[in-house]
């Protein structure tokens, strides 16, 4: 039964690259996002995917078309900027990281919005759906966006591979990688590039407001389940594909349900069930433990009030 109605799915083209986007989709996402969580910069992703708004906006306003291959663009221009952005507040000021972010992330969003309500009051007949990137939209992707997302997931996929080591010294301990000599701050730029590039290639599938979740959430049910960097990769890419499938199916099965929210909703519960049932970080594990360890010292305390009573008991014996 759940093979014939898979089955029936898939037989739309339409669908089968809708889900094919989604899945390459969370599985870079899931990829890159390992480190940027691991790195504790999951607000990066939020303030790239923000920021993106602006860059698009601009490229519809210097084109006057709807072209993907240009928003993708302006999107990719604009997050780097941003990177700098931040990069320059928190160097040539005493604000810190996160709230540099913040600033960057109002600041750009603010830019987009002013940008796209002036388009949408403009004369020009195509801004039509324009606003369609702040919350995403699946359903438009046609074989040629698929391509791009499967180009980008290579790219990261690649990087990942090549880099690994200097990212997993970048993300547990800067400093020690400092000290062999690795280019630190150039590795961290190369970090946020390929978060930006994972960004854009989200936004037309989940939009600008939601595309942050899908590098955070996988990456987060992945740490519950192992301590090896390696393996975290390997099942945030699975759990964020896993998560685009199950959007794609969801909103297929479901009329005018959203694929984008919905493989969001999908990453959620698959951390919920994570941060619940992994076996050793879980909330039942920790529980389990905790309700072990308090039996165990309740009976080595019955045993020692024990063994007490017995040595009263024949000192008693003793003198009489």
């Amino acid at each position: 039964m759940m093979g014939n109605w898979l089955l029936s799915i898939l037989s739309d083209p339409n669908t089968r690259w809708i889900l094919l986007g989604c899945i390459l989709l969370g599985f870079s996402s899931g990829i890159i996002g390992s480190f940027t969580f691991l790195r504790r910069q999951s607000l990066m992703g939020d303030t790239l995917a923000h920021a993106a708004l602006p860059g698009i906006c601009i490229a519809f306003m210097l084109t006057e078309t709807k072209s993907i291959g240009w928003f993708l663009l302006g999107a990719l221009v604009a997050g780097i900027v941003a990177t700098f952005g931040i990069s320059w507040i928190t160097r040539f000021s005493r604000i810190k990281q996160d709230t540099a972010m913040g600033i960057v992330l109002t600041v750009f969003f603010g830019i987009g919005v002013v940008m796209l309500t002036r388009i949408q009051h403009s004369a020009s007949g195509s801004q039509s759906g324009l606003d369609k990137y702040l919350f995403g939209q699946a359903a438009s992707m046609v074989q040629t966006d698929v391509y791009v997302m499967g180009g980008v997931c290579l790219v990261l996929l690649i990087a990942c591979l090549v880099w690994f080591k200097e990212f997993k010294l970048v993300s547990f301990d800067p400093g020690f990688a400092r000290g062999m000599g690795l280019p630190v701050g150039a590795l961290e730029q190369f970090i946020l590039l390929l978060t930006v590039i994972a960004v854009v290639a989200g936004i037309q599938a989940v939009g600008v407001v939601l595309v942050a979740a899908l590098l955070v959430t996988p990456a987060a049910a992945a740490r519950c389940w192992t301590d090896s960097l390696a393996l975290m990769v390997l099942l945030a890419g699975l759990f964020g594909a896993l998560s685009g499938a199950a959007g794609t199916l969801f909103s297929t099965l479901v009329p005018n349900l959203p694929t984008g929210p919905v493989t969001v909703l999908a990453a959620t519960v698959l951390f919920a069930g994570s941060a619940l049932l992994a076996p050793r970080r879980g909330l039942l594990a920790r529980k389990l433990r905790s309700i072990q360890a308090r039996s165990e010292y309740l009976r080595e305390e019955h045993a020692s009030l024990q063994t007490l009573s017995a040595q009263g008991k024949m000192q008693e014996r003793g003198e009489m």
